[in-house]
């Protein structure tokens, strides 16, 4: 036992001693800035002070120059305002005029810029619309406030949009089939989705064919029908509709004095 501790009281002298050792010493006390002399110190605000008006003398400098540009501007502002007057006075028109003409301008430029955003068969469906934006603009044209250096070279740009979104309607083809199995009749045809879709519509078809179809009523397969553009009934085929039915009305009245002149001979002849 007395052996033991000695062992520990001579291991614990031998790990004390090292332990210190292996301790990181602190940092050594930083030591503060030399003070500045007098006139090393006056020499600095001098310096700082130096610098500092050249930045004012800039800044003031500066602002001069907003101020001589805000007068010069505001009499640009003012000349142009008396030359414009001076112009609009040569056509006789007023400021009020003026801001008409280019906002009923800017309306049909913006309807232009969506149409061309259109395709072609879009474009073909409203060719109306673009005969309309062209009038509008013949009408504007028409106006002094058009030969305006603002306004000239947009009419002359607008004008050439607009004849650029007249589009040809495609004039189509359908095959006639069998009533029992396609149930084909002009009536059924223009009804089709891909044709009309409308039934109301088959004179359109008739009139446009009358080279093959003499009877309306009667259509043969195999017949290549050609299929005009959709839109309202031209005058003509109103005219060649309103004849069909008037030729139906008389053939049924006909019809029907025949077969009761006929159950009137019968009831005759069996008396």
């Amino acid at each position: 036992m007395k052996n033991l501790l000695l062992l520990a009281l001579f291991c614990g002298g031998m790990l004390i001693p090292a332990m210190a050792q292996d301790r990181v010493p602190p940092p050594p006390e930083s030591k503060p800035d030399k003070e500045l002399e007098c006139d090393e110190a006056d020499a600095r605000i001098e310096k700082y002070r130096g610098q500092n008006q050249v930045l004012s003398d800039k800044l003031n400098g500066l602002k001069g120059d907003i101020t001589k540009a805000e007068t010069d501007l505001a009499s640009a502002v003012q000349n142009l305002k008396k030359c414009n007057d001076d112009i609009y006075s040569l056509i006789g028109a007023s400021e009020a005029d003026v801001n008409s003409f280019r906002e009923r301008l800017g309306r049909i430029e913006g309807r232009v810029r969506e149409m061309q955003r259109m395709n072609d068969d879009q474009l073909a469906d409203r060719q109306d619309e673009v005969k309309a934006l062209e009038q509008q603009l013949n009408e504007l044209r028409r106006e002094r406030v058009a030969a305006l250096p603002e306004f000239y070279d947009r009419v002359i740009a607008l004008a050439r949009d607009i004849k650029g979104l007249y589009r040809e309607k495609k004039i189509k083809g359908y095959t006639v089939g069998t009533w029992a199995e396609n149930r084909d009749c002009l009536w059924n045809i223009s009804g089709r989705a891909e044709i009309y879709g409308d039934p109301f519509q088959w004179p359109k078809i008739w009139q446009a064919n009358t080279d093959m179809i003499k009877n309306p009523d009667v259509i043969q397969p195999g017949w290549v029908l050609t299929i005009p553009p959709a839109g309202p009934k031209t005058s003509d085929e109103l005219k060649a509709e309103r004849k069909y039915w008037r030729n139906k009305r008389a053939a049924a009245e006909a019809a029907a004095s025949e077969a009761g002149a006929t159950n009137t001979t019968g009831n005759e002849a069996g008396n």
